[in-house]
């Protein structure tokens, strides 16, 4: 009888293309995997450190498990369990925590899945997480997200990622491009770039500090992949956006125009108590230029409240300037105090009702954004790629420029691209069209 195994991955893109990729060292061990909801031998949970909701998500998934198998052996890999590997480990139930440079080795552990008295952990300090690993994940047969970039060089007041995953590094050019052809080869129609910051691409490509390559390099490389439909960038910082880069996307036959870049606050006053390495100047530079070469772009944008020092009238200017920024989405997080942070010890600290009454606005105002770009584009001509899920009665897909539209269900659209004219929104908010 094979060992089930099951995963459950929490955070970002790049944790779902690595979760991915120690799923397929588990089938090549000879382990069955199977859905988190079903009974398995053991249970993965893949953390996050970002947020403090995921924090507390991590013993509601482990309840979870063992409410479907007690007995099963659970392990905690990621980046909450590089940072608080004893606070993991000391949950009910988890038998194994690992950090940053183990977790791509967790085969090498689990020859014996008794369950254990306490959890063992095994982690290493951070300056040890130097070596790149590469990573894909095929979460459907539609979209791949393809890890390029891990770790960062950057010192943001509030982030708690290079302590959990070290310095930034890259994966060769040449590995992107066999990847990517692996992906190709497999039917799958868009690849989603990811990495911490997938900008700085290139630096620590062999070992070292140097930029071997830069970030156009890599997305000239991959534009000649034969048989990548779509290509799209999940998240750049704004000051590693360069022009040249931006002019690229624009004439490329495989990247799509959409864009998301982290803003975090539109008060410069904030922006340099976190530490970023641009002021709102340049970001209102990046979307005049995205928007000059590619005016049907979608552009999202990461922004935080309450921040320390966020005061009414600090609030207030960043609620105005993406306001009027000619943008289409926004995802909003709300501020959460992280250990071994600069931010933790700001004065200013803003109360959690205020937080969450700021994060209430910015997400209406996101609204509000999203409805005006998807009006923008009604009566245009686009090509939507179709998703695999049946979501009441209804397929969903998107457009090259991200608009998410929706057909009554049929099971041959699945993963196929069509041209179509987008015709009108409907009380979802989401964007019904004609095949043309």
């Amino acid at each position: 009888m094979k060992k089930k195994v099951a995963f459950y991955t929490l955070g970002c893109k790049l944790n779902f293309s690595e979760t991915s990729t120690i799923a397929r060292s588990f089938s090549e061990e000879g382990f069955e995997r199977v859905d988190f909801s079903e009974k398995a031998d053991m249970y993965v949970i893949n953390t996050c450190s970002v947020t403090e909701n995921a924090d507390k998500k991590f013993k509601t998934i482990v309840k979870q498990a063992q409410s479907v198998n007690p007995d099963a052996f659970v392990a905690a890999i990621g980046c909450y369990a590089q940072l608080k590997p004893k606070d993991l480990a000391a949950v009910d139930g988890v038998d194994l925590v690992l950090g940053a440079t183990e977790k791509f080795k967790i085969t090498d552990y689990v020859n014996d899945l008794s369950k254990n008295d306490f959890g063992e952990v095994h982690s290493c300090e951070i300056e040890d997480a130097d070596f790149y690993v590469g990573s894909y994940a095929i979460g459907d047969r539609t979209r791949a997200f393809l890890k390029v970039q891990d770790g960062c060089d950057y010192k943001c007041t509030y982030c708690t990622i290079p302590l959990a995953r070290g310095i930034s590094r890259s994966d060769t050019l040449s590995n992107v491009l066999k990847n990517a052809a692996e992906i190709s080869s497999k039917g799958i129609k868009e690849i989603v770039l990811t990495g911490v910051n997938i900008g700085d691409y290139g630096k620590g490509e062999f070992g070292n500090k140097r930029h071997e390559h830069t970030f156009l390099d890599l997305v000239k490389a991959l534009d000649e992949v034969e048989g990548i439909h779509r290509l799209r960038i999940s998240s750049i910082e704004p000051n590693l956006l360069k022009n040249e880069t931006i002019d690229f996307v624009a004439k490329s036959s495989s990247f799509v125009p959409h864009f998301h870049i982290p803003l975090q606050s539109g008060s410069d006053d904030l922006l340099k108590l976190m530490k970023r390495r641009y002021l709102t100047d340049l970001y209102i530079d990046r979307v005049s230029s995205i928007k000059s070469v590619m005016p049907d772009a979608c552009i999202g944008v990461d922004v935080i409240v309450g921040f320390p020092g966020e005061t009414e009238e600090r609030f207030l200017e960043t609620y105005h300037f993406l306001s009027e920024l000619n943008i289409s989405y926004l995802h909003v997080f709300t501020y959460s105090e992280r250990d071994n942070t600069p931010a933790a010890e700001m004065e200013g600290v803003v109360p959690k009702n205020i937080r969450n009454k700021r994060s209430k606005m910015l997400r209406g105002l996101s609204v509000k954004k999203r409805r005006a770009f998807y009006e923008s584009q009604l009566k245009t001509n686009r090509t939507v790629l179709f998703e695999g899920e049946n979501k009441e009665g209804y397929v969903h897909g998107f457009t090259e420029n991200y608009v998410k539209v929706k057909s009554p269900w049929n099971p041959e659209l699945i993963n196929t691209l069509h041209e179509v004219v987008l015709t009108e929104i409907d009380e979802d908010g989401l964007v019904r069209f004609e095949f043309r």
